[in-house]
């Protein structure tokens, strides 16, 4: 090495030292509390919507035991009208279906079905009529399939 040299008295380039991962860049910062606001918001939706919903499954079940003791009995079609009920006051509220009765009630029961409104009017009828006649015209099944088909039309 020559001390007169200028050139030989230079030092390589030095790279700076890295910061390391702690703390994070604000962007970082900026990503997490938006996961974590969204993960939030998400999980108060699901549990709303669940919430709203309860009554719903509350009323299939229901369906399910009246289906496993289904029979060709005024009592079951008043328990069976009963859900049907309960189900159209958390669903229509506004119309006061609890208070329907005979002919109002299976015009309900008709403007809110589905599909097949003319199709399944003497069904409904049947089935609504059978809870006080000491035999009832309707079939179980299809006032089952009715309910059923009702039901999941609801919101």
């Amino acid at each position: 090495m020559n001390p007169q040299d200028p050139l030989a008295q230079l030092r390589d380039i030095q790279l700076p030292v890295t910061g390391g991962w702690w703390p994070p860049a604000p962007g970082w910062w900026l990503l997490a509390i938006l996961t974590i606001a969204a993960v939030l918001a998400f999980a108060w939706l699901w549990r709303r919507q669940r919430r709203k919903l309860r009554w719903k499954r509350s009323a299939w079940s229901e369906l399910q035991q009246l289906e496993s003791k289904a029979r060709p009995a005024p009592e079951w079609f008043a328990a069976l009208n009963a859900l049907l009920k309960r189900a159209a006051r958390q669903s229509h509220p506004e119309k006061h279906p609890e208070a329907m009765t005979g002919q109002q009630w299976i015009d309900f029961l008709l403007a809110t079905a589905p599909k097949d409104r003319i199709a399944s009017r003497p069904v409904v009828e049947a089935m609504v009529t059978s809870t006080w006649q000491p035999r009832p015209g309707a079939q179980t099944e299809q006032a089952l399939a009715f309910a059923r088909t009702w039901l999941e039309a609801q919101s």
